[in-house]
Formats: C-alpha cells, structure tokens, sequence
C-alpha cells in the first residue's frame, strides 16, 4: 500500500514539474545551457598571445634576438616597439598592450663582464591569466637563451660536453590529466557539480514556496490524502532524483564529451558515486525549502552563495589555507564533497576507493538531510490535523477575500466620489 502511495506521489510531483514554468526552468533550461555556456567561454583553455610592448634600450643582436623569441612564443604578441616608458605606459594605459618588456641599456655590457643580466616586465596584474602567460613566455626565452651563452662560453669542448655542462639534470614538463594546463579541465567539473546542486535547491524551493502559498490560502491541507509523511517524502525524492537522472546524464557526460574535456570515469564509479550526491542534495533542498514561504523568496536566500560555494569547495583556493570556521561551514553543503571526488574521478580515472572519504561523507549528508527533511514533515502534518486547523485556515482565507474585496470597493467608492467633485 505504500508503495502504490509513493509512486502516486512521484506521478503527482512530475506532473506539478511539467505544469510549472518557473520549475521547469530551473530542472531543464538552466542545466542544458548553463554548462554549455561556461564550457564554452572556457574552451580557449589557456591565454595566447598576449599582446605587450617592448621597449629596446640595447638595440643590440642579444637584445634583438630576446625580443625576436619573445614574439615567437605562443604566450605572447609583441604589438609595438615603443622608444621609451614613457610611451610604453600611454599604450598600456589606453587598453592596447597588457605588459612591457624593457631592456636596459648595459645589456651587452653587463654580460661581456661575465656578470648577471637583468631584463624587466612589467605586467597589467588586473589580469593574472595575463600575468601568467607573459611571466611564462618570458622565464622560457630566458632560459633558452641563458643555455647558449654558457655554451658560447664553455670554449675548447664538444657540443655533447657543453649541453651536459649546460644541463646536468635535463627536465621535462608533464602537465598530468590536463594536458592544455587550462581553466577549462580543472573549473569546469565543479561548475557542472554547482549547477545540479544550485538547480536542484531552487526547483524544490520553488515548490515549496508555492505549497506553503497553497497552506495559508487554505487550499492545501496535508494529510488529507496521504496519512504518512514518509510516504510523500519517498515520492517527491524519487520525482526528482528521476528527473535529475537525466539531467546529471547530459551535464556529467555529454556536455565534457561536446567540448573534448578529459573524461577517464568508469560507469560503475561514476554512477555509484553520484547517487549519494543527488540524494544528499535533494533531501538538503527539501529541509532549507522549509525557510521558504513563497515562490520568489527562494532566489534571494540561495542565488548568491554559488560563488562562496566554488571557493569553499577546495578547487580554486586549497582548503588547508582556509580559516577553520570556512572548512567547517563548506562541510554542510554536498557540493563541496561532490566536487572533488568528480574531479578526480573524471579527470584523474579515479575509482570508488579512491574517493572514499567523499562518497562517504555525501552518505552521512544524505541520511542527516533525509531525518531532518522527515522531521519537517512530521512537523507540518502534527500542525495541520491539529482540531480546528481546518477551520482556521479557512476562515482566514474568507476573511483576507473579504477584505480584499473590501478594498477595492472603497478605490471605487473614492474615484466615485473625486468624479463628482
């Protein structure tokens, strides 16, 4: 009997889903553009030719030669040869150039005496992708270059003596499971764990707000049809982790797959590891709808801390560098765990042992969200078969149609009488 119960609750809350627009936005329309939207401003990966002024005080061949690789490096665009800083700056002041590479005049001078060279970049740090690629493209000239000159100077050797002499210890540089170095493959995860979780809480807010709106106009009395709260709580979870199913499918694995993103997962482990994060969020997004009185108030109390959520999630900003009090609150949202462990599961192939700290902790969250999520149910169906609830609430709501009625027959009443005089 409870079963046949749960599942005529599931019908009813997908059929509230579809027949409320503001619901269906959050559910459908966000979750399919949103991460298209984000993945797209985000497909470049890295910075490229960054575009900067080089002021030449030298004007010599080393001097040339620097600014000739400078310009030849992906990371950086040399747009003008300035003459002095004094015309570098008014470049980079009307927006035209976001550094300047200068190089003092005692170049040649300084390392014909066998002494250490200096070259300055000044960078635009409004802009610290900018900064990077410019510091970057610069350290890759110097060292090239800094390599030649002590081959030059290692005289009466073979060119197999001089690069061991050069490079004793040669390197390479392995960007592991983000080949570009790029935003893209390490921010992009936590935004598409951000928008289910963000999604999911103002679609069942939403709902709520209208249920409560529902409540004090009188028109819903709950347990009038269903006697167990258990009951309506299974079916509007399974309503949406339903229709999360399918949007959790598309954000997870066809939008990285439109974009070439990393994806290593395994479908055991991803499924095994996202459940427990839609169920923590749904039961999470059922016990703070409780704070929600009508349909709009639910954008002002969750719409603002997506932004606080990406950085209290570790992915931006290491979490052993955050105050203790940040560690502890991000430890209440089911974000912050999903996040790292679909990071590493998606980007690193990481399998379900390997998360286990997350998928753990997303288990301890969903079984607090659902006893607090029953308690509020418990709460609401206690108040409204109380003796005389009925009664209250429905003249309460005769009262507030008479008095609106009320109201607009003294405007009448008025512009009536203003016609008259």
């Amino acid at each position: 009997m409870w079963i046949k119960d749960m599942l005529d609750v599931c019908g009813k809350e997908l059929r509230k889903t579809v027949s409320d627009v503001g619901v269906l936005v959050f559910f459908i329309v966000v979750p399919l553009l949103y991460p298209l939207l984000y993945a797209y401003l985000y497909g470049r990966e890295t910075v490229r030719e960054v575009p900067v002024v080089a002021v030449d005080d030298c004007r010599s061949t080393t001097s040339r030669e620097f600014l000739r690789k400078c310009d030849a490096t992906p990371d950086l665009k040399i747009v003008s040869y300035c003459a002095d800083m004094e015309e570098a700056r008014n470049v980079i002041h009307n927006h035209k150039a976001y550094g300047i590479i200068q190089i003092p005049r005692e170049l040649d001078k300084t390392l014909a005496d066998g002494h250490q060279a200096t070259i300055n970049l000044y960078c635009d740090m409004s802009g610290l992708l900018y900064y990077k690629a410019m510091l970057s493209g610069c350290t890759m000239v110097s060292l090239d270059m800094n390599r030649d000159i002590q081959m030059v100077r290692l005289s009466g050797m073979s060119d197999r003596e001089k690069e061991v002499m050069t490079m004793p210890i040669e390197n390479e540089y392995v960007t592991m499971f983000n080949p570009a170095n790029g935003f893209q493959a390490f921010l992009i995860p936590a935004v598409l764990i951000l928008v289910l979780q963000q999604t999911l809480v103002l679609g069942v807010a939403m709902m709520a707000g209208t249920e409560h709106e529902r409540r004090r106009s009188g028109e819903l009395i709950l347990g009038d049809e269903y006697s167990n709260p258990i009951t309506v709580l299974g079916g509007k979870a399974l309503a949406y982790l339903l229709v999360y199913g399918f949007t959790a499918t598309y954000v997870l694995c066809v939008v990285p797959w439109l974009f070439n993103m990393p994806q290593l997962w395994q479908l055991p482990t991803l499924v095994a590891f996202i459940v427990p994060f839609l169920l923590a969020s749904i039961f999470f997004a059922i016990s703070i709808s409780f704070f929600v009185k009508d349909r709009e108030s639910c954008f002002l109390l969750f719409v603002f801390v997506s932004v606080p959520l990406i950085f209290m999630s570790g992915i931006s900003w290491p979490t052993s560098n955050m105050p203790t009090f940040w560690r502890f609150l991000a430890q209440i949202f089911p974000s912050t765990h999903a996040v790292n462990g679909f990071a590493r599961i998606s980007t690193a192939g990481a399998l379900l042992q390997d998360v286990r700290y997350e998928s753990i902790a997303l288990w301890i969250q969903t079984a607090v969200y659902f006893m607090t999520s029953l308690f509020i149910y418990e709460r609401l169906y206690r108040s409204d078969k109380m003796p005389g609830v009925e009664f209250v609430i429905t003249m309460r709501a005769r009262m507030r149609k008479e008095l609106r009625e009320a109201g607009r027959d003294i405007k009448v009443i008025g512009r009536k009488l203003k016609s008259k005089l």
